[in-house]
């Protein structure tokens, strides 16, 4: 018995070494394939000029700007809301059906796809509301889209928060708002950050929901929330979509590659750094 045992925990550690061995190596030769073509192109003028003869020549610097203030704006208008809309459902709502209906609801429109949100951003923010092709239009339409991972991701780190804590916190004295704000959000705080750089992840890839909302404007760099601007998904979208130049397209998606991982290790030094904080 203990040898059938044995032998099935063996297959079981091949078959997923071997997942992950597979995963792995997929995605390194992606990455390698994009940057290994990118490189080439990637250069001073490349990321400091604009786009020239649509995207053959220049660069992406106002591409690069775009992008930085649409993610911008969804990030610091979805985050915040996402984090008190679940510290409310986790520590404040009552357990019952109408808390079990907004998560079955939440977790609905993370799977929404996102030219959902795109022709909803279209119809309400740029007609309806009349701001047109706008930074603020491509933001909002973002913030409603990253809103679900920030909701679920804060609410999963605040549910980690061990209950001996709150109930600490009540014992002497402190409200239930002192108690979520000064003593769970911080313990929870690194998978909140988890939370929105997987977000602003989601925010810097999309595509189909920002060319319906912000624009396709890549000449100009925007210099208020009311101008159009392009983004980098965007940029690459429409640079290999219409086959004007699969160079550049690379490259585009090289940088677009680097900004991701720099997001990722700082979230990640970000993390660290306050869990050494919490052990001091």
């Amino acid at each position: 018995m203990r040898t059938a045992v044995k032998i099935e925990e063996a297959v079981a550690r091949i078959i997923l070494w071997v997942s992950g061995i597979i995963i792995l190596s997929v995605l390194f030769f992606i990455i390698f394939h994009i940057v290994s073509n990118g490189l080439l192109a990637i250069n001073w003028e490349f990321l400091t000029e604009p786009p020239r003869a649509m995207g053959r020549e220049g660069g992406i610097f106002p591409v690069i700007v775009g992008t930085i203030y649409v993610v911008g704006v969804a990030v610091l208008l979805g985050a915040p809301i996402g984090v008190m809309a679940a510290i409310y459902l986790t520590e404040y709502a009552q357990k019952g059906k109408i808390v079990r209906t907004v998560r079955f609801f939440v977790e609905t429109l993370a799977a929404v796809p996102s030219i959902v949100f795109g022709i909803f951003g279209f119809l309400f923010f740029v007609i309806y509301l009349d701001w047109g092709w706008s930074i603020l239009s491509g933001g909002l339409t973002l913030a409603c889209m990253i809103l679900p991972v920030v909701i679920r991701t804060t609410e999963e780190a605040l549910k980690a928060v061990p209950d001996s804590h709150r109930e600490g916190s009540l014992a002497l004295g402190a409200t239930l708002w002192q108690t979520s704000y000064k003593v769970i959000l911080p313990s929870a705080l690194p998978g909140v950050i988890t939370g929105v750089i997987l977000g602003i992840g989601r925010a810097i890839s999309d595509a189909a929901a920002v060319f319906m909302t912000a624009g396709m404007a890549a000449l100009v760099v925007p210099t208020s929330i009311w101008d159009p601007a392009r983004t980098l998904t965007v940029h690459l979208y429409v640079l290999a979509s219409e086959g004007i130049c699969f160079e550049r397209a690379y490259a585009t998606a090289t940088v677009l590659i680097v900004v991701v991982l720099l997001l990722n290790f700082t979230a990640h030094w970000l993390i660290n750094l306050m869990m050494k904080k919490q052990r001091i």
